[in-house]
């Protein structure tokens, strides 16, 4: 799996001046080390299509770690739950795999699923930034991987912009 980080600094634990800076600067968050590590030790496992793939970044809201990936396209969704539920096992926490992704439907939907998204709607503010309000079924309501506020700002933080979740 392709890393932002060196392999050797990842397996040791003490990383190099090139990687600690990046650590330092906040371009990549210290629990994103064990994530890494684990997603490391997948691929040398059971995920042998791990190192086709690349991992960009790994977000934490409350208890759910989402992971922004790249795959090949050989892997499909189902090879993707397989390696979720491993790394869930291995961090102790729920984990979710998202693909990269600019649109902010197309995250919505894949971090939201099995519950359905029924919208998004773009709300321009009167201070003149943007704010996505995306819309979900309130009988799905239970479907979603975890509480609204958490998924919001997992979603504020994967576009670097606003976005609520309304459930109608």
């Amino acid at each position: 799996m392709k890393i932002p980080l060196d392999y050797l600094c990842v397996r040791s634990g003490l990383l190099c001046n090139r990687c600690q800076n990046l650590v330092d600067s906040g371009q990549v968050d210290q629990f994103e080390i064990k994530v890494m590590e684990a997603l490391l030790e997948l691929e040398e496992g059971q995920f042998k299509e791990l190192k086709d793939a690349t991992y960009y970044k790994a977000i934490r809201s409350g208890n759910l770690v989402i992971l922004l990936v790249e795959s090949p396209q050989a892997m499909d969704s189902s090879k993707w739950i397989k390696i979720a539920r491993a790394l869930q096992d291995k961090l102790k926490l729920k984990v979710r795999i998202i693909e990269k992704s600019t649109s902010i439907k197309n995250s919505a939907v894949q971090l939201l699923s099995p519950a359905r998204v029924l919208g998004v709607n773009t709300v321009w503010l009167p201070d003149g930034s943007v704010q996505y309000v995306i819309r979900v079924a309130k009988n799905e309501r239970r479907l979603l991987p975890a509480n609204a506020s958490d998924l919001e700002n997992a979603l504020s933080r994967i576009h670097d912009t606003k976005v609520k979740i309304r459930v109608e």
